[in-house]
């Protein structure tokens, strides 16, 4: 299997965001991509969701970051199952990770997370894409 990244981006308005990306020439899934969320694909396996704030919040007990002002990132990695999500987790707690969140599963997706050593936060997941809707 080859591991996926997804950056996900706060953003403010999201018609302009897809407007300025789609003006460098890049494109986003329409599968998954709505008001709330739009998926960028930069690279056959790389990918940025640009999230508006206060869905970018529903990740996250702590605030935004002002990326004018600071930089932070939350960082998703996809996994062959649902038990190596747990046992990536696992590792990562064994080795002095926190876990901000508690597991969830959407029933095409399940997802855990993990904040390393510096506090970045790692969404850990398993997505069965063809189970996915049409629009998340």
């Amino acid at each position: 299997m080859i591991r996926q990244i997804f950056v996900n981006l706060p953003i403010e308005n999201m018609a302009r965001s897809q407007a300025f990306f789609k003006a460098l020439g890049l494109r986003f899934n329409p599968q998954f991509t709505n008001e709330q969320g739009a998926c960028l694909e930069i690279a056959e396996n790389i990918f940025a969701m640009l999230l508006v704030k206060p869905f970018f919040q529903g990740f996250t007990k702590l605030p935004i970051s002002d990326a004018k002002q600071a930089t932070e990132v939350l960082i998703a990695l996809s996994c062959e199952s649902r038990t190596e999500v747990d046992e990536l987790v696992a590792k990562a707690v064994a080795a002095g990770a926190t876990t901000p969140n508690a597991p969830q599963d959407h029933g095409f997706m399940y997802q855990s997370a993990f904040a390393d050593l510096d506090g970045h936060q790692w969404e850990v997941f398993w997505m069965d894409e063809a189970a996915a809707p049409a629009q998340m």
